[in-house]
């Protein structure tokens, strides 16, 4: 019996050491994103269709496993109506009408997939492209920074009633449901007017929504867009998005936890594209200040930027900053890995440099990892005033130039990567920190 106990002991021992060893950026005693995941979806057969969703969904429907739905044009669930779609289900965004899913304001989705059988959005063509078709919408009445109690989507959406497009209000713990185990793949239609769909859009989104391993890949606009709102998002992975992987603005209120961004310089849009937007406002006379503004909270991200030569691929300009930070916005990150850019964080030239807005942009027992430059303000280049505040000892910051084989278990496996830290990987000293002592 002492024996039995002795061996319990120290298998504990191990696996907390392991763990604690793993702590940076995406963690796991295993890698959680097998099954589930899938990187190279242009390979999947998802059959044919054989039930047509259109228009407006006024009553509680369920969607079976067992039947492939199209999504024709922009479809609406709306009148206080709970959408249920069973474990593997496949739902077909129309690439000739461009199909969507919106979620209006009052209803509910009930998406709850598993590990082995996740829920799939993808593109009806045969060929996927990214942008085939417009993307999953859902809309809640938590509040956002704008004046007013609501604000509507502008994405060309074409809805019988305004609003079935309008979100928010004053309940910060309002549900739209549940979205877990969930891939939407080829996402983000272009629009004339308005730019680009993204893959989800979460708007006016209440605490207590559940949002758990939810995978975006291939989206030709934001993979993940949060606009305001109150939400939690655990074991998020967005996957060569050719715009931004998540955008947060309007107020959002966000907690995003063990999540994974992974860009392709080889793949992006006409514009700037980061891991990580933050901003309060597009125009700052539209924000009410009286009211929250926009607050992230990031722990365990791994932010990686696959690059097949990334010293040439940052001198010909195709790597970007990992993070940008607007004005008025606050953003916190703690235990994370940047690793790979151009340089790791840009704050808005807006944000003055003092003791008051740092207090409102922290990382710390973050690993930056093979970035042109930490952090800078937007179009200076001289940051030592950042260096010396971020490279502090109290910051628990490490830097360090490792080649990517040997500081994460498999990125290279096409099929089944690997992005956690391997054991022992982070082996750098804290060099800002020994250059200020």
């Amino acid at each position: 019996m002492k024996k039995i106990t002795q061996i319990t002991l120290l298998a504990l021992f191990v696996s907390c050491n392991i763990f604690a060893q793993q702590e940076k950026g995406i963690v796991g005693y295993n890698n959680w994103l097998n099954p589930w995941t899938e990187f190279k979806p242009n390979k999947v057969d998802y059959g044919t269709p054989t039930q047509i969703l259109s228009g407006n969904i006024t009553n509680d429907r369920i969607l079976y496993k067992r039947d492939v739905y199209l999504l024709l044009g922009d479809v609406f669930v709306t009148d206080s109506t709970t959408l249920t779609i069973e474990p593997g289900t496949v739902i077909i965004g129309d690439y000739k009408t461009k199909g969507s899913l919106t979620i209006s304001n009052g209803s509910q989705i009930i998406a709850d997939g598993t590990h082995t059988d996740p829920i799939i959005f993808t593109s009806s063509r045969d060929v996927k492209k990214s942008g085939d078709w417009g993307g999953l919408f859902v809309l809640g009445d938590a509040p956002t920074n704008k004046f007013g109690n609501e604000s509507s989507l502008n994405y060309g959406l074409r809805p019988s009633a305004f609003k079935s497009i309008s979100y928010g209000g004053d309940n910060w713990e309002s549900s739209s449901g549940i979205l877990r185990f969930v891939r939407i793949e080829y996402a983000g239609k272009r629009t004339k007017e308005y730019g680009y769909f993204n893959g989800l859009t979460l708007a006016g989104v209440g605490q207590q929504t559940i949002l758990e391993n939810i995978m975006v890949s291939y989206c030709e606009g934001n993979s993940f867009n949060i606009l305001g709102g109150d939400v939690t998002l655990k074991k998020f992975v967005s996957y060569k998005s050719s715009n931004n992987d998540y955008a947060f603005n309007y107020g959002a209120q966000c907690l995003i936890t063990n999540s994974l961004a992974i860009r392709s310089p080889y793949v992006s849009g006409a514009d700037i594209s980061r891991c990580i937007y933050v901003s309060s406002h597009d125009l700052k006379e539209e924000a009410d200040f009286t009211k929250n503004q926009t607050s992230v909270e990031a722990e365990n991200l791994t932010l990686f930027n696959l690059s097949d030569d990334l010293n040439y691929d940052i001198n010909i300009g195709l790597v970007n900053e990992a993070i940008f930070i607007g004005e008025d916005a606050s953003f916190t990150i703690d235990k994370s890995v940047i690793t790979g850019f151009n340089p790791a964080v840009i704050l808005d030239n807006e944000i003055k440099i003092n003791t008051e807005n740092l207090d409102k942009i922290k990382f710390t027992r973050t690993y930056f990892n093979n970035c042109k430059g930490n952090i800078f303000v937007n179009g200076i280049s001289n940051n030592e005033d950042l260096e010396n505040w971020y490279g502090n000892r109290a910051f628990n910051n490490v830097y360090s130039k490792g080649p990517d084989s040997e500081t994460f278990i498999d990125t290279k496996n096409t099929k089944q990567p690997d992005f956690r830290l391997r054991i022992n990987g982070i082996i750098a000293t804290n060099d800002a920190a020994e250059e200020n002592d």
